[in-house]
């Protein structure tokens, strides 16, 4: 007769928690919609769980008893938001939430993102003024 033993089952219901709490909505969350805007959440999730167990002798046991179980086990789910995706139409952008950085060189870098979008549409400007005075001089 194969017995499972009552640290399997302490394990298996302490990973089922764990799971019903951090599916994949947890880090991707539902859309938003107002009008033509569609926020999407997206959070950090952390967990750990740690589970243990022995077996006590008992006193006067006869050869056919089986030993004394104890066991426990505990879990920590850890959710931070960290960004908002953000859908205008064709676009997405990601909004960060996350603390303002602390040094000159680490602000620099958290702003190259909206200076290449910046950038970029300074350029597209650019090539359509020259391609507007292109089609002044050709007519």
């Amino acid at each position: 007769m194969d017995k499972s033993h009552p640290i399997n089952d302490l394990m298996a219901t302490t990973i089922e928690k764990i799971r019903e709490l951090t599916d994949a909505n947890t880090v991707v969350g539902e859309p938003i919609r107002e009008g033509e805007i569609t926020l999407i959440p997206i959070s950090k999730v952390s967990f750990g769980f740690s589970t243990a167990g022995s077996e006590f002798g008992l006193k006067n046991a006869r050869p056919d008893q089986g030993t004394a179980f104890g066991g426990g086990g505990g879990a920590g789910v850890k959710i931070v938001p960290v960004a908002f995706l953000v859908i205008t139409g064709t676009s997405v952008k990601m909004l960060p939430m996350a603390i303002p950085s602390d040094s000159t060189a680490d602000r620099a870098l958290d702003l190259v993102p909206e200076l290449l979008d910046k950038l970029s549409i300074f350029l597209e400007k650019k090539k359509k003024e020259k391609e507007s005075e292109g089609d002044l001089f050709q007519g």
